[in-house]
């Protein structure tokens, strides 16, 4: 199987069947499966979605039993790929699906692990885009992305980076942040983005803020550190300032009194806690990481280990 497409599928019953169809058309040729997760969608997108099965021979359909959010879908799907190189795209045809033939030859030019699409002009609504941009500038700091590539879901993952994504075992996955703790071998190119054909976009604020706790507080231990440092910040001023007061104490025979011995005693104590939580925190951070069940280290290529395995 040289192609595995996912597409999380919910309340899609009008688009997901054309969707379907003209993948056929536009990959035809290539070796390639299509998988659909429907994440509980509330039309008839499950029976759709069955219908389709039941009509194409490389098409898999998966039904969840409640709506467990997109990340958690593309996942599940991810779980059941076969193909060299893994496609995610939505199931709105906000991005064409010849595009994916984009994706494909600049991975196999490149040889890249993941390819992500970027847009000239993006269709979504303000809010979306608002969304967007905040999540990006978060995990350029939380995650390490680099700065000129743009999540977004439209992407491309070569199978051995799936295998590794899929072993997160967690109830809240974060699909780039598993793939950034993975490789750094990333790239993106430009594709077409349309505007949606049917319905409205499910992005909303308790999504957003979601999404954001779960970058800002699940895959970084970058919180902790802003404490920790903050903690010695304030406990560096309180105590410079401690020195100076003693300073002037010994030249000047002048005590500490009023209100800069309570921005003193303040600055002190405030710096104090949050260094000692900070480090607190910090070992608390390494025990999440390491038991979130993602590898110490990940092995690209050994052809000595391969021979053993084979033994």
């Amino acid at each position: 199987m040289h192609l595995s497409v996912v597409i999380p599928v919910y309340n899609s019953e009008r688009t997901i069947a054309p969707l379907v169809n003209r993948l056929q058309t536009c990959l035809s040729g290539r070796r390639v499966e299509i998988i659909l997760v429907n994440d509980g969608s509330r039309d008839r997108s499950e029976a759709v979605c069955q219908e389709l099965e039941d009509r194409f021979d490389n098409v898999q359909f998966i039904s969840l039993r409640r709506n467990f959010g997109e990340f958690n879908a593309v996942l599940c799907g991810l779980t059941h790929t076969k193909g060299e190189y893994v496609v995610i795209i939505d199931d709105d045809f906000q991005n064409p699906p010849e595009s994916i033939l984009t994706l494909v030859e600049t991975a196999e030019v490149g040889q890249y692990d993941v390819v992500y699409s970027r847009y000239a002009q993006k269709q979504h609504h303000w809010f979306r885009n608002l969304g967007s941009w905040l999540v990006n500038t978060l995990t350029t700091y939380s995650i390490d992305k680099p700065r000129d590539i743009y999540l977004s879901s439209f992407k491309l993952i070569r199978q051995e980076v799936v295998r590794e994504i899929i072993r997160y075992q967690g109830p809240y996955p974060y699909i780039d942040g598993l793939i950034f703790r993975t490789t750094r071998n990333v790239s993106s190119v430009e594709v077409p983005h349309n505007t949606r054909l049917e319905g409205r976009s499910n992005y909303t604020i308790r999504k957003l803020i979601s999404l954001f706790l779960n970058v800002f507080i699940g895959y970084s231990l970058w919180p902790i550190r802003l404490f920790t440092v903050l903690g010695a910040v304030l406990f560096g001023l309180g105590f410079l300032s401690g020195v100076l007061f003693l300073i002037s104490w010994l030249l000047n025979g002048t005590t500490m009194t009023g209100w800069g011995l309570v921005a003193w005693a303040i600055l002190t104590g405030i710096g104090i806690q949050l260094l000692f939580l900070g480090v607190l925190g910090e070992y608390l951070g390494k025990l999440f990481m390491a038991h979130s069940g993602l590898p110490a280290y990940v092995i690209k290529k050994s052809e000595r280990l391969n021979e053993r395995k084979s033994e």
